[in-house]
């Protein structure tokens, strides 16, 4: 009796675990970051390495014009860089946001987790560290990020994001002063899934350590200075190997006042499959703003993983990548948006 028992419980133990560690997952079709987190995984990296080349293979391939160099210019056509990485297993976390001139954020975010006592650096100030820790200074222009200023500009500075303010009257554009009406200057903003997107990636190894990061160029045409949840612990993304992880990308002017990433990590520690945590981290934010972009990827402990995204016009379904041992390559999948 009591060995039967106990093979009840190991077969139990062996469905409910997960047999294809080690685990890549991110946002996106972002199929190379993806193939490079899972080769560094296979060549004896640790998590953070697979981390960090998988969101570093999309800074360099533009993935999407939404991560790294020459996409997203903000009011004054320049692309800046957001990035975070977060060690699941000691819960340090390294973040640059407003970052100019260095093409590798995820790079100088790790290295502010590794080469300094902070947590998050910012601007200028930033870029002069990355500098200092041998980071390549470059122009993060090209020509397609200056095609897209242009046109903006030749479109009356719109979209916008900008409310309660008189731009100039001939134009739409600025510069901006205050002003008491309580309307947006450019009047019902469209929802443009490609003018603000993240990588949001997890690894995790066999022995169930976790590592989150992400990288972002931003928002398209956002007011110099504009920093959203990619860099913010908790919102763009959060580890915690005794627990989960979870990365999210969309509105992150809206999503980081939810922390959904830590959400949807806090509903795993209690018990929630990670389908049903990134579903309810996503129900949260809906209860306040029905009708925003977003999406969340999630994986517990035992490496199984889900997401959940918002339903609107323009994401009726989430795409996301995962590599694991079962595959052995980056496999596309989706769910339906709620």
């Amino acid at each position: 009796m009591l060995l039967s028992l106990h093979l009840f419980f190991l077969m139990l133990y062996l469905r409910l675990g997960h047999t294809s560690l080690p685990l890549v997952i991110n946002t996106w079709p972002f199929k190379s970051a993806t193939a490079a987190a899972w080769h560094a995984l296979q060549s004896g990296g640790s998590v953070l390495d697979a981390v960090e080349k998988g969101c570093a293979r999309c800074e360099m391939d533009q993935c999407d014009g939404t991560v790294g160099f020459g996409g997203s210019p903000d009011e004054t056509g320049e692309t800046t860089l957001d990035a975070m990485i977060m060690n699941g297993n000691s819960m340090e976390v390294g973040a640059v946001a407003d970052l100019r001139r260095i093409k590798n954020a995820i790079g100088v975010a790790r290295a502010v987790m590794e080469r300094t006592e902070h947590t998050m650096l910012v601007g200028e100030s930033a870029s002069v560290f990355a500098e200092n820790m041998g980071f390549a200074a470059e122009d993060l222009t090209t020509n397609e990020s200056l095609n897209v200023f242009s046109q903006w500009l030749k479109g009356n500075c719109q979209p916008n994001y900008r409310k309660n303010v008189s731009p100039d009257p001939s134009t739409s554009c600025g510069p901006y002063g205050p002003k008491a009406a309580q309307t947006q200057c450019n009047g019902e903003r469209q929802v443009n899934i490609h003018s603000h997107d993240t990588i949001g990636m997890i690894a995790m190894d066999t022995d169930g350590h976790m590592a989150a990061g992400t990288s972002t160029n931003g928002l398209s045409h956002k007011v110099p200075g504009r920093v959203g949840d990619s860099p913010i612990i908790g919102a763009g993304a959060y580890a915690d190997s005794s627990a989960g992880a979870a990365a999210a990308t969309g509105d992150g002017d809206i999503m980081m006042r939810f922390l959904p990433s830590y959400l949807a990590v806090e509903l795993m520690r209690n018990g929630a499959d990670p389908s049903a945590a990134c579903k309810s981290a996503i129900s949260r934010i809906k209860r306040h703003y029905s009708d925003f972009f977003g999406a969340i990827i999630c994986a517990n402990t035992t490496g199984h993983y889900g997401a959940a995204c918002n339903k609107v016009p323009s994401l009726t379904e989430f795409h996301y990548m995962v590599a694991d041992s079962e595959s052995d390559t980056a496999v596309l999948k989706s769910v339906p948006c709620f």
